[in-house]
């Protein structure tokens, strides 16, 4: 019965999502008690969805108890106030309540959806789970437990080895240097009061960001976000976090691992999003590697010469740091080749630019593809939450596609010039490479 209520909550969620029309639905407001959101109104569907964020994230773990907020993210559910986990579940299903916590390197985020009559009851869970988790040993050892699982399954899995190393080499004594996971050495280390401690120090109404859709006018949505989050500490008390580079460029490292393809983890300097060339960043992308079929990398390397089943790269603007990241798989035979195409096709486009056709295509599907960000109640919410934590205006969803329309080949070149032009990357290969050649720089 669990399953069965929460699949037709999400069919009635995916298939009845509101038409988004742009920054002219979305209302902000301030409640009472200081707390912005973002609504969207939507009277066709009986239902809310609501998404939260508290700014800081696995980058504010103890630097010897990397995985705390990931541990504070699964354990957030599991009981709370005067209600033990199977009680406190027993209430989400009884009402077909959809609540969720999960946390990046950045931010602890989480959701709630739910049928409009049982948003009361839904808020007040929510309220219990921010305000009086319990971390009981027995659900916190479960939990624990689960996470050892996920980390072992990490260790062996070559795609997860390559990215967990690339970011550990790349930012040594950094917190971003940490996987947001914790490591097996330090997830066993973990005590409640270092739930607890997380607990006090970053869930505040200062950092917190929300974005909600649904059938709910802004007086009754202010008064059930401060019922739920008001009575949080007003500021948060965050560990600095420096602004930081990735280290390592130009360099190639080798985990051996006895597989039949080689998983290469590569990436460099890239552009924050508030930088004013990202957009142009962001279209250079798509032509380069992140535009599927239609990309650069994926024609060079697998289509002509059918080195990789998948090539791509992305833009990973982090709150510190700016990152260029991409992936391929090949044969262990034929790394140094497929490295050898990868920067040919980086350094050309950074020194030539696209053709106009690419450019055009490149516009026409990005601004085309934009609406389908918005085509369920959870997408609307996810994506106005983004925005807000990247700072980018309530207005954004209006200038973004003429931003992108903006774009010039010039424009292009010059994001280029900035953080590809050099092809200073690290790269991470774990496999079994019979080659293994610096990547840029080296």
């Amino acid at each position: 019965m669990r399953y069965l209520a929460l699949g037709t909550m999400t069919l009635a969620l995916i298939s009845t999502a509101p038409a988004f029309a742009g920054a002219s639905r979305i209302e902000r407001i301030v409640t009472p008690a200081g707390i912005e959101i973002w609504l969207v109104r939507d009277k066709n569907l009986p239902m809310m969805s609501l998404e939260f964020a508290f700014l800081g994230g696995a980058a504010q773990d103890p630097a010897d108890k990397s995985g705390v907020a990931n541990l504070v993210a699964g354990l957030l559910d599991e009981g709370a106030g005067d209600l033990d986990a199977a009680t406190y579940h027993e209430r989400l299903e009884e009402r077909a309540i959809g609540l969720t916590f999960g946390v990046n390197r950045d931010n602890l985020r989480g959701s709630i959806r739910t049928l409009s009559e049982n948003r009361d009851q839904a808020f007040d869970l929510l309220r219990l789970a921010l305000t009086a988790p319990r971390f009981d040993g027995q659900e916190l050892e479960r939990i624990r437990a689960a996470v050892l699982a996920q980390l072992r399954r990490r260790s062996t899995n070559p795609s997860d080895m390559a990215a967990d190393s690339w970011f550990a080499r790349a930012f040594p004594g950094h917190p971003y240097g940490r996987p947001p996971q914790g490591t097996l050495e330090s997830v066993p280390t973990i005590a409640v009061d270092d739930l607890r401690s997380y607990v006090r120090r970053m869930l505040a109404r200062s950092n917190l960001r929300i974005a909600a859709v649904g059938d709910v006018d802004a007086a009754e949505i202010a008064t059930l976000v401060d019922r739920t989050f008001g009575s949080l500490p007003p500021r948060n008390d965050p560990a600095p976090v420096a602004d930081a580079e990735p280290r390592g460029l130009g360099t190639t490292e080798t985990i051996e691992a006895k597989v039949p393809q080689t998983v290469i983890t590569f990436g460099g300097i890239g552009l924050k999003r508030a930088d004013p060339d990202f957009i142009s960043a962001f279209v250079l992308n798509h032509i380069l590697g992140g535009g599927g079929f239609e990309s650069r990398l994926f024609r060079e390397v697998r289509e002509k010469r059918g080195l990789a089943y998948s090539v791509y790269c992305y833009l990973a603007p982090f709150e510190h740091t700016g990152l260029f990241l991409g992936g391929v798989s090949t044969r262990n035979d034929r790394v140094a080749e497929t490295l050898e195409i990868i920067v040919a096709e980086i350094k050309r486009i950074a020194a030539e630019g696209p053709t106009a056709d690419e450019l055009e295509k490149a516009k026409r599907f990005l601004i085309g593809s934009y609406p389908l960000r918005f085509d369920t109640s959870g997408k609307i919410t996810a994506n106005l939450l983004d925005i807000q934590i990247e700072n980018l205006g309530i207005d954004y969803i209006d200038k973004r596609n003429a931003l992108i329309e903006a774009v010039t080949s010039e424009d292009i070149r010059r994001a280029g010039r900035r953080f590809l032009a050099e092809v200073k990357l690290l790269v991470m290969l774990v496999g079994e490479p019979q080659a293994k050649k610096p990547m840029g720089g080296g």
